[in-house]
């Protein structure tokens, strides 16, 4: 029997050993550090310990256990060697020592690598996210604005430019539509300055939400529209107006995540009167309150919010400029980004698509993109993102051409609940065929159903675009949830292929010993760059302490594996 074949036999019965429990303190042992491993992720969240004392005090007599079981058991093979018995017992028993010891080395593997993961997220925890706008103090009343033209529209709000009273705009010197340009960079610069002249003198944005039936007092229009609150900052609302009553009793409005670069901020949030903005009568005359317009079916007060003021959305710029590759790589990443920041903290964006995507771009000139609009979220406190779906009336979301299969093939009844936990990864892997030049697959009549697509259907992305990025889309688009990475998942798959190539070379999914020292090497570097040196304020530089920030190991595990079985399928089919 070759040793090759001896250990591995030792294997096989080193696991029946622990499952029958013929070595009970073994199959403590195994147990306490098989579940101690697969809760890497969980502690990640909950605690962050000392790489020394990653295992509490109580387990440790587990761990020292299955170590002198490994040298017990090899010592007593080496002296079988010599002392007797049959050939095949020695070898096994040898092997089965030699199994249990690299069980434990895989173990302890294990640990350091989870243990460095956490420490590195602890630091890049505390890096806050710093808005570039300029904070204020002032600016819960309508009147304190000057509101400009109107800069989108949509079904249930209007969107119009705006400043503060105390900086007056000045007259915009280029009107020019995105419409009106071509896809030639002299003129996608020429949009861009414009923007820029257009931005000083109005740097804030003023969302007006059409209120048909909630009623004209504060009360009813925060709790009929809460969800428009959830990228709320901690001071956007008069401190009044942060208790409302909700079901006959009084308490907080709904949850509200915190900052994230690539998720929209409502830095203001109160009800007024319904104004008459330019363009409200052609453009939406039916939603206004009947003073206004004697037809009209509006409510006289609504809510307004006072966000930043962006360039344009996602598919606006995308009608004039095409993103290179590596753009491209990095808008798909923030989409991820933005995407597993809400689903930590319990919400689903569920309306994701370009229009509700703005853009901006940094001091490189690559895009930034930011999720907006988030009138059809679902939030809750439990972070599950579980729906019960118990009739055909509970709203499944908005924007069904971009509803993930598990959505769209939900059927109502007892016990039925829809699962939202990667439904905005799916529809992210749609959009990344408009970032990257190619129409959306499920627009249009002849556009593929979600209901009953084939992942074969599919069309081929762009031969530009990198392979890991070819089948991080791929996997978004798998119809089963269970197999489909989530977006962080995703975002870690990115983010290796961007920046650890390296590390991945000779990597296997189980060791992740080579990638921890990558992983310490990148965090010194991105610490040396800085919040604020010259690459603080782009947009790779934000990704790169995102990601950091979010190292979790077995999140970590599942990215790796994705790759490197994306590159073994590539490799077996180019010889094929």
């Amino acid at each position: 029997m070759s040793v090759k074949h001896a250990i591995s036999r030792g294997l096989e019965l080193g696991r029946s050993f622990l499952q029958i429990g013929l070595f009970k303190t073994g199959g403590r042992v195994a147990a306490k550090l098989r579940a101690d491993r697969f809760r890497v992720g969980l502690s990640v969240r909950t605690a962050q310990p000392q790489p020394q004392a990653f295992l509490p005090s109580r387990y440790r007599y587990y761990r020292t256990s299955l170590k002198g079981l490994a040298a017990q058991l090899q010592s007593a093979g080496f002296r079988r060697r010599f002392t007797g018995g049959s050939p095949r017992n020695r070898a096994v028993f040898l092997a089965f020592g030699l199994g249990v010891g690299l069980i434990e080395q895989q173990l302890e593997e294990d640990r350091r690598s989870a243990a460095t993961c956490q420490d590195i997220q602890a630091v890049f925890k505390k890096k806050k996210f710093q808005s570039t706008l300029r904070p204020f103090t002032s600016g819960f009343k309508l009147e304190d604005y000057i509101i400009g033209k109107q800069i989108g529209k949509g079904s249930n709000a209007a969107v119009y430019e705006a400043a503060a009273q105390f900086a007056r705009p000045q007259q915009s010197e280029d009107d020019a539509s995105l419409q009106e340009l071509k896809d030639n960079e002299e003129e996608v610069q020429a949009v861009r300055s414009a923007a820029c002249c257009s931005l000083r003198n109005f740097p804030l944005a003023i969302k007006m939400l059409w209120n048909i039936g909630a009623g004209s007092s504060s009360e009813a229009i925060l709790k009929s529209m809460s969800q428009e609150l959830v990228p709320a900052g901690p001071f956007a609302l008069k401190q009044d107006k942060e208790h409302i009553t909700l079901d006959g009793h009084f308490g907080s409005l709904p949850k509200r995540v915190s900052a994230h670069p690539n998720v929209i901020r409502v830095h203001r949030a109160f009800t007024a009167d319904v104004p008459l903005l330019p363009g409200a009568q052609e453009e939406y005359p039916d939603v206004l309150p009947p003073r206004l317009n004697p037809a009209g079916l509006g409510n006289n007060r609504t809510l307004f919010l006072v966000m930043k003021n962006y360039p344009c959305t996602l598919r606006q710029y995308l009608q004039v400029s095409t993103p290179t590759r590596w753009q491209g790589s990095l808008m798909l990443l923030q989409l991820l980004e933005g995407v597993d920041h809400l689903c930590r903290q319990g919400v689903a964006h569920r309306d994701l698509k370009s229009d509700n995507i703005l853009l901006e771009f940094d001091s490189g000139g690559c895009p930034r993109l930011v999720i907006t609009d988030f009138g059809c979220c679902l939030t809750q406190n439990d972070c599950s993102l579980q729906l019960p779906f118990n009739s055909m009336y509970v709203d499944k979301g908005g924007n069904v051409s971009l509803m993930a299969p598990e959505v769209m093939t939900a059927v109502p009844g007892p016990g039925v609940v829809i699962d939202y936990t990667k439904s905005d990864a799916w529809a992210v892997g749609a959009i990344s065929y408009e970032i990257f030049g190619l129409h959306n697959p499920f627009y249009g009549a002849a556009g593929l159903q979600s209901t009953n697509y084939q992942e074969k259907q599919l069309p081929p992305l762009p031969a530009r675009v990198p392979a890991d990025v070819q089948l991080v889309i791929s996997l978004l688009f798998r119809r089963n949830p269970k197999k489909r990475p989530s977006a962080r998942v995703a975002a870690n798959m990115l983010a290796l292929s961007l920046w650890g190539r390296r590390a991945l070379a000779n990597q296997d999914s189980a060791g992740m010993r080579k990638l921890a020292d990558w992983l310490l090497c990148q965090s010194a570097v991105v610490l040396l760059q800085g919040c604020s040196g010259p690459s603080g304020n782009r947009v790779e530089a934000e990704l790169q302490r995102s990601f950091l920030s979010n190292l979790e190991l077995e999140d970590l595990r599942a990215a790796v594996g994705f790759l490197l079985y994306g590159r073994e399928k590539s490799h077996a089919c180019m010889f094929a």
